[in-house]
Formats: C-alpha cells, sequence, structure tokens
C-alpha cells in the first residue's frame, strides 16, 4: 500500500480512501457498539480451550477492540484473544502503545492481499490450535473494500471472511455513506476509482446479507438500526 494513499487530505482527517480516520472513536466510542451486542448467542460446540479466539478487522487504533474483549470474556465466560488487523501501520503502531496485555495482538494488514492474510492468520492460530477464528467482527469496514476494490472486490472479501470464524458479526455501512465519503474527498479533487463502476448502490446492505447468507451462513441476530443508521449481524 502506498504511503501517500493512506494519508488524508488537505488538513481533514475525515477525507480518507480506505476509513483509517485517526479520531474515530472521539466521533464512534466503543460503547455505542458494545451496549448492542447481545450476549447469549456465543456458545460453541467443540471448544478446543477455555479460549474464545476472535479477529477484528479494521481495527483502526484498537479501543474497539479491547471493549470487545471484555465483553466477550464475559459473554463467553471464557478467556478472548483478539488479533486486531488494519490497513494502516500508524494506526496499529498506537493501538499497541495503548495495548498493555498480551490478549490483544495488533498487525497491519491489508485484507485484500491473500497471501499476507493467510499466512499472518494461520501464523496466528496456530498458536491455540485452531484452524479457525471463534469469532469474526467486521465493523464499519465493507465500504472500503467495496469503493477500493469493486463489486467483485467485496463480494470475494464476503466469502473469504465467511470461512474464517464459527461465528461472524459484520457492520455494513449504508450507501448514504457512499455518498458522504465520495464527498469528503471530492472537496480535494480525489475520487474513488471503483465508485463509477459499482453495480451495489442503495441495495447494498441486502446484496452483503444475500451474499454471506449464499455461502451457507444463517442469520443469528440482527440489531436494530443506530442513530447512525447502522445495523450489525451476526450470522454463525
Amino acid at each position: 500500500m502506498n504511503n501517500e494513499d493512506l494519508q488524508f487530505k488537505s488538513g481533514n482527517p475525515g477525507a480518507v480512501k480506505h476509513g483509517n480516520f485517526i479520531n474515530y472513536y472521539q466521533f464512534h466510542p466503543p460503547e455505542n457498539r458494545i451496549n448492542l451486542l447481545p450476549d447469549d448467542i456465543w456458545n460453541i460446540g467443540n471448544v478446543v480451550d477455555n479460549s474464545f479466539v476472535a479477529l477484528d478487522i479494521g481495527c483502526n487504533a484498537g479501543d474497539l477492540t479491547a471493549s470487545l474483549k471484555q465483553f466477550l470474556d464475559k459473554a463467553t465466560k471464557r478467556n478472548c484473544v483478539i488479533l486486531g488487523v488494519d490497513i494502516d501501520n500508524t494506526l496499529i503502531d498506537r493501538a499497541n502503545e495503548k495495548n498493555n496485555t498480551n490478549e490483544l495482538t495488533f498487525k497491519c494488514l491489508d485484507v485484500t492481499r491473500i497471501k499476507e492474510r493467510d499466512e499472518l492468520f494461520k501464523s496466528y492460530l496456530s498458536k491455540y490450535n485452531r484452524s479457525k477464528f471463534d469469532g469474526v467482527f467486521c465493523f464499519s469496514t465493507t465500504m472500503w473494500i467495496h469503493l477500493n476494490h469493486g463489486d467483485l472486490g467485496l463480494t470475494t472479501f464476503l466469502n473469504d471472511i465467511s470461512q474464517l470464524g464459527e461465528y461472524l458479526l459484520i457492520e455494513p455501512q449504508p450507501w448514504k455513506c457512499y455518498r458522504s465519503a465520495l464527498k469528503r474527498l471530492k472537496s480535494y479533487k480525489t475520487i474513488f476509482k471503483e465508485y463509477e463502476n459499482l453495480k451495489m448502490r442503495t441495495d447494498v446492505e441486502e446484496k452483503i446479507e444475500d451474499i454471506l447468507m449464499r455461502t451457507g451462513r444463517r442469520k443469528v441476530w440482527e440489531s436494530e438500526r443506530t442513530k447512525w443508521d447502522r445495523k450489525l449481524l451476526c450470522f454463525n
């Protein structure tokens, strides 16, 4: 990833191409999502040990990842360990600086780079005698995959992450978020190169759910729409 491609434009931290906002949790505190999560759906058969091994895709500076661990410790009555990954190395550095436990691991990763992704996940899972994660979490990341890699890139990403864990919790962005992201970049004469080619548009949330269901997943829970007009979906 070109480091310049990760920089925000003209001093505006909201004008980014990959969702790597430097002050994200000032606007979306972790508890806004944690308070929505159900605590009664995380029962997993064939428990290998007393760990719940999770993946957080698009972890930003790690604030939500840390809160997610606390929630899962209580909800699963097991010791939760989480691998958090993000495309922006600066955010990962911040996550590691704040992290004071070896139960959270933060790594810089572009999840669309399949070889690098598979190597990291395999190495991490081997430490816990797992072939897949117990839970995969993907909060407000799908739009950035979609805008930068198109319909095919999003579909491939969804098919891939569907195979990574026993549970998958995803928070898709609705179409109005795409328009807002485009508007922010257009102000600085920058565009998302795939935007005009997208076929999944106003129905993108429904399409994402349909793609996941076609992988054999079953939706077990969804939240009400939040004040920022998104909903959380959980599949197993």
